[in-house]
């Protein structure tokens, strides 16, 4: 049998009023609970909520890559 995987890969998007590093943990959070074999993540994105000069809130786009089952 080889080593080799197959991946699928899904893209979501994170906020946080806190920062980047909470965005992203917030979105890998709400993915563990429905994707299995979670493996890596990529961000391909980072903005934010502007709320009376100041942020608001952060957003991180995010490509989170899992194992297909069997694979």
């Amino acid at each position: 049998m080889s080593d080799h995987r197959t991946y699928k890969k899904v893209e979501v998007v994170g906020s946080s009023r806190t920062g980047i590093e909470d965005a992203i943990n917030n979105a890998l959070a709400e993915c563990a609970k429905s994707i299995r074999n979670l493996d890596w993540f990529e961000v391909v994105e980072t903005r934010g909520h502007i709320e009376n000069g100041k942020v608001g809130h952060y957003q991180v786009t995010l490509k989170v890559g899992f194992r297909i089952s069997d694979s």
